[in-house]
């Protein structure tokens, strides 16, 4: 642990200004206990700070990446920033739950739900999003460099960790892309390298693709431990990617495999309290619907930050308190007041509480604890992909590809919608929607409001609609909140600081408005 920690702080040192420097230093040592598997990585922590009294002496690049431990370490380190309180599961994610077509940002985040663009309390939390993710990046380029040369590890694990380090490395520049257009790709052959030029879209895509492509060949079916990339978590991302460039037919190949195998199903429920207690739940390790998560555990500073921004206090839904960042209404919310009430997940993602606005307001409950301690220690892990994720994906992408629904394609669709209302997602039931109902266009839109209701406070929603263009999107965001979308909210703003000391950067490379 303490190789990363000088290896990283030295390397930092030399590739960026002094101010960066001394925030990226406070900032790790802040954080550098967030890393994906606790208990190993405590005992490994323990040993250095020992070695560290007794032994003391020099960690160069050389000395470090040569043995299995030492590079699986270097790993679970491009894994911390992913995790991190100010990351996706937490202030970022807050972030894009502000812009549904179901819910509404409150408070400091009020102002993002009038799509008007990002004001100057919001712009620093997507400025700390963009350090993350480039951190994510550039520990995992180490790896990717540097575990060929060790001395003292097997081909076998080389190419096991360079892949899930590309896996990584791509899932960071998937969310860059996607909430910052094209942005400068910075590769293992550029770690001495401090400006560089913005790329375009289609190249970062294509980085993408090729880390995916390596990552889905070389990682293996099931990893080490819970929370590790496997193969099926880079064919879900290798899927998710093609969907979003419209790929229709590869986006349903991809997710016909991971269904195909049998590796994975939904988790039946009867309730609307079981998709706490078998699903979303801080109790819950792990369940056949996972196919990657990000692992949280119910511990200061690594736990889910999101479930905070959900709660008020008086729920005691959440350990810590609660900011009630989100809320939603029975009445005046066409989402909620349009949702069937027999679908258990209504009942079961939101409770009533009036926080001044009236008895119709609702809070999202999908991620609750109790028991957190702090408000970034929930014990709820983050669901990236989930087989009802892919599934969903899956019915509209055979939709698409074929112009008009399939028999499969309607199968994948009814098995999450008949476990919504407690069925057995496997058995035609009642609630199935039929085929000879629907054509391309509105089969499309039902596979789109089941998505809706399925993924709520999981940061998917805003960047599922993006998806669909511009005009789609501010089409939908129109109908729920009665708010017109403006250009410059598609886009956050590339931070002052990347423009500043980038030097390969010019003012115009700024996304528009901004």
């Amino acid at each position: 642990m303490s190789g990363i920690l000088v290896l990283q702080l030295a390397l930092f040192q030399k590739l960026h200004p002094p101010s960066l420097f001394r925030s990226f230093t406070l900032s790790l040592f802040k954080h550098m206990k967030k890393i994906l598997f606790f208990l190993p990585v405590l005992c490994l922590l323990q040993s250095c700070q020992e070695e560290l009294i007794e032994k003391p002496k020099a960690v160069a690049v050389e000395t470090f990446y040569n043995t299995a431990s030492e590079v699986e370490s270097a790993v679970n380190a491009a894994y911390a920033q992913l995790r991190a309180t100010n990351g996706i599961t937490g202030q970022l994610g807050a972030q894009l739950e502000a812009y549904t077509d179901y819910s509404y940002g409150r408070g400091s985040y009020q102002v993002l739900s009038d799509f008007q663009g990002l004001n100057s309390t919001n712009i620093p939390r997507t400025d700390e999003g963009w350090r993350l993710f480039y951190l994510t990046i550039r520990n995992a380029n180490l790896v990717i460099q540097n575990a060929p040369k060790g001395k003292s590890i097997s081909q076998v694990d080389i190419t096991k960790y360079v892949a899930e380090a590309k896996y990584l490395r791509a899932f960071a520049y998937f969310w860059l892309v996607r909430n910052w257009g094209g942005v400068p790709i910075r590769t293992e052959t550029q770690l001495s390298e401090p400006n560089v030029k913005r790329n375009t879209v289609d190249e970062v895509y294509t980085l993408i693709l090729n880390d995916l492509k390596e990552a889905e060949t070389n990682l293996p079916d099931k990893g080490a431990q819970v929370g590790r990339a496997t193969k099926w978590a880079a064919k879900a991302a290798l899927a998710e990617v093609y969907f979003t460039r419209n790929q229709y037919a590869e986006a349903r190949d991809k997710a016909d495999e991971i269904i195909k195998s049998n590796a994975f199903s939904l988790v039946p429920v009867t309730t609307p309290t079981e998709f706490d207690t078998k699903i979303f739940g801080p109790g819950v390790v792990t369940s056949t619907e996972e196919v990657w998560y990000l692992k949280e555990t119910r511990q200061a500073g690594q736990g889910m930050y999101l479930a905070m921004f959900a709660h008020h206090p008086g729920s005691k839904l959440h350990g810590a308190g609660g900011f009630y960042a989100h809320y939603s209404d029975t009445q005046t919310n066409p989402v909620i007041k349009n949702w069937d009430d027999k679908d258990l997940r209504k009942t079961a993602f939101w409770y009533s509480w009036d926080i001044g606005l009236g008895k119709n307001t609702i809070l999202c409950k999908k991620f609750s604890d109790p028991l957190a301690a702090t408000q970034d220690g929930a014990g709820n892990d983050f669901p990236v992909y989930r087989y009802a994720d892919i599934l969903l994906l899956y019915a509209e992408a055979a939709s698409r590809a074929a112009n008009g629904p399939t028999a499969a394609a309607m199968e994948a669709l009814n098995q999450v919608h008949r476990r919504a209302y407690g069925k057995n997602p496997t058995t035609a039931s009642d609630v199935d929607f039929k085929l000879t109902d629907y054509n391309a266009t509105t089969f499309n839109d039902l596979v789109l409001k089941e998505r809706g209701y399925e993924t709520q406070y999981e940061a998917k929603r805003w960047l599922d609609l993006k998806r669909l263009g511009a005009p789609k999107l501010k089409e939908i965001i129109k109908a729920a909140t009665g708010k017109d979308v403006a250009d410059k909210h598609l886009f956050w703003p590339i931070p002052v600081s990347e423009l500043n000391y980038n030097t390969a950067l010019a003012p115009t490379d700024q996304n528009p408005g901004y």
